[in-house]
């Protein structure tokens, strides 16, 4: 299959042919793709747009969108839902609490000015032969634990709730579009993983910050056999799901003073 290679073009000037001249020195990394041109996209490129979150990977994931003004903001908001709820209803509810959070704290900022979208994003991983939703690891002998628990469970869950928030252009009640989405992704463990690899595994570091304890990729990728689903759902944030519910949340923002099928609305236009 040939690849191919960008220069520094306009964003809207196409890639030229991939050929012998152009091909970068062996080692050299591949430059990166002219940004997606489309209309939302290119609108939120000129405005200010929050990722409320400081993970570096979601970071990266969302940093192929090319949306050049983008400022990360973790959230304040405490992450203490019960574990009794069901995984979708925690991971859904931890992700709407940090979006309303950042919201409230960056809607009135007189400096910067009000924010065109704030995204936020909350991901867990499940055990599936308990319903345990893990967190990140408390100790290295958490770790082991934790790690030998899924190797042995072989199949787990990851979900990550999606939450993005936009405030109307008609500022009317409440203020905002709200849109949401959970992504579910299967992941299975390799089964003959031994015990001195998953030491090993650990004693790297690589896990330490991740729920579930391994990251997918990286060198975390030599424990699972399989995935069912979005691979970089498992990472942090599913791109194709963040883009699709960029499109819908902006849609909304543009209100032109009302949303569709407002019930009070609607009585009012029928008198």
């Amino acid at each position: 299959m040939n690849n191919l290679l960008t220069t520094n073009n306009e964003p809207n000037d196409p890639p030229p042919a991939y050929d012998s001249q152009t091909r970068p020195s062996r080692g050299a990394p591949l430059p990166r793709p002219p940004p997606l041109s489309l209309p939302v996209l290119n609108d939120l490129r000129k405005r200010r747009v929050i990722l409320a979150s400081q993970s570096p990977r979601r970071k990266q994931i969302i940093s192929f969108l090319g949306l050049p003004n983008i400022e990360i903001i973790p959230s304040n908001a405490e992450e203490n839902l019960p574990k009794s709820l069901a995984p979708f209803e925690y991971v859904l509810g931890t992700a709407t609490k940090k979006a309303r959070a950042v919201y409230a704290q960056e809607v009135d900022n007189e400096e910067k000015g009000e924010p065109a979208l704030i995204l936020a994003a909350d991901t867990v991983v499940v055990d599936t032969t308990t319903g345990s939703i893990l967190e990140k690891p408390r100790s290295e002998a958490h770790h082991v634990t934790m790690l030998r628990a899924l190797r042995d469970a072989r199949d787990h869950k990851v979900y990550t709730a999606l939450v993005a928030m936009a405030p109307l252009q008609s500022a009317r009640q409440p203020g905002y579009a709200l849109e949401s989405f959970v992504e579910e992704t299967s992941v299975r463990f390799d089964g003959d993983v031994s015990d001195d690899l998953i030491l090993a595994y650990v004693r790297t570091r690589e896990g330490a910050d991740k729920a579930g304890g391994y990251g997918l990729q990286g060198l975390g990728s030599i424990l699972v056999e399989k995935i069912e689903g979005s691979y970089d759902n498992v990472i942090g944030l599913p791109l194709k799901a963040t883009l699709n519910i960029i499109q819908k949340v902006m849609n909304m923002a543009n209100d032109e003073d009302r949303l569709e099928g407002d019930p009070i609305l609607e009585d009012e236009d029928s008198e």
